[in-house]
């Protein structure tokens, strides 16, 4: 996957723990501690707007749907 680079401006604190990281060899560097960190963050959102576009959904309708058709005689289903 093709890479950019960018400039960012970050506090001292947030800069310090980073460093702490790599010190602690739990990133090998900067850059890698804040591309874990945006990814992480950026699945979370996802996840977040999902369940967002989940509660829109009616439970009555969805469950209507989802059982629509399984009044059929079995015998009409196809055999596995």
């Amino acid at each position: 996957m093709a890479r950019q680079k960018i400039a960012i401006t970050i506090e001292e604190e947030t800069l310090i723990h980073l460093d702490r990281l790599i010190k602690e060899k739990v990133f090998p560097n900067r850059s890698r501690v804040i591309q874990e960190a945006l990814k992480e963050k950026l699945k979370k959102l996802e996840r977040g707007r999902l369940a967002r576009e989940c509660n829109k959904l009616d439970p009555k309708f969805e469950m209507a749907m989802a059982e629509e058709g399984l009044g059929e005689d079995i015998s009409e289903w196809p055999e596995y």
